[in-house]
């Protein structure tokens, strides 16, 4: 199994293996779980993908959130080879500009899911069924403004950054991440299928906010990464 991971692996991924198990395993680790605290923050937003998720689910199956999820996860991997082909090579000269767009979007991000966590709701009442999860999730990914711009400042910012560290953590970094949009929108479907109440709203609130503040605080450390390097 390990030779087989080699094989897809950059030279600067077989570097690191060469400097020791347990150093890649913390950096696969703690990019995985970045990956997916920076996915939940975005998936826990209010918004079309969120909508036709709810939607989908009113004719009682649970799996409607994970077809959501995967048509979601086609244009996402389409930026993704975009970002690794050709924007990461023409913006390796700028990593410390792309740094500080990225931290300065996290914290506006975070700023704005504060703001509008108090407006959210998981309500269905309002919901009609959706034909096909899959072409739902696409199409309100696609035409979600928010969406391009997330990954044109805080999404690009930080799959560049973990590509510095080779190819195998910035996939790492889009498993994460697409691991969060996978376990909310099933939970949601799953919720929604059954007939029960996902979460209160109190509880949604509380916990968009508590994703708003995390959001702040990691934009701060990457601007603080920006300008004083030795400290990352």
């Amino acid at each position: 199994m390990k030779y087989g991971l080699v094989v897809f692996m950059s030279h600067k991924d077989k570097d690191r293996m060469n400097t020791g198990d347990e150093e890649l395993l913390y950096e696969i680790l703690s990019t995985l779980v970045l990956g997916f605290l920076i996915g939940l923050t975005g998936a826990l937003a209010p918004g079309p993908t969120l909508v036709a998720t709810i939607n989908a689910s009113l004719a009682g199956n649970w799996t409607a959130g994970l077809k959501v999820t995967l048509g979601h996860i086609v244009i996402e991997t389409a930026l993704f080879f975009l970002i690794i082909l050709g924007l990461a090579a023409v913006a390796s000269p700028y990593t410390s500009a792309i740094a500080v767009i990225g931290g300065i979007a996290l914290i506006i991000f975070g700023v704005m899911t504060v703001s509008g966590c108090r407006s959210a709701s998981l309500s269905t009442t309002k919901a009609q069924v959706t034909a096909d999860p899959y072409m739902a999730g696409l199409l309100t990914s696609a035409a979600n403004p928010y969406f391009w711009i997330w990954w044109l400042s805080v999404g690009s910012a930080l799959l560049i950054s973990s590509l510095e560290g080779g190819l195998i953590l910035a996939v790492i970094f889009m498993i994460g991440h697409w691991g969060a949009d996978a376990s909310w929108y099933v939970f949601v479907s799953t919720g929604v299928a059954k007939g029960r109440t996902i979460l209160s709203d109190t509880i949604y609130h509380r916990i968009m906010a508590a994703c708003g503040v995390f959001l702040v605080l990691f934009g701060i450390y990457y601007l603080a990464g920006a300008f004083l390097p030795l400290s990352r």
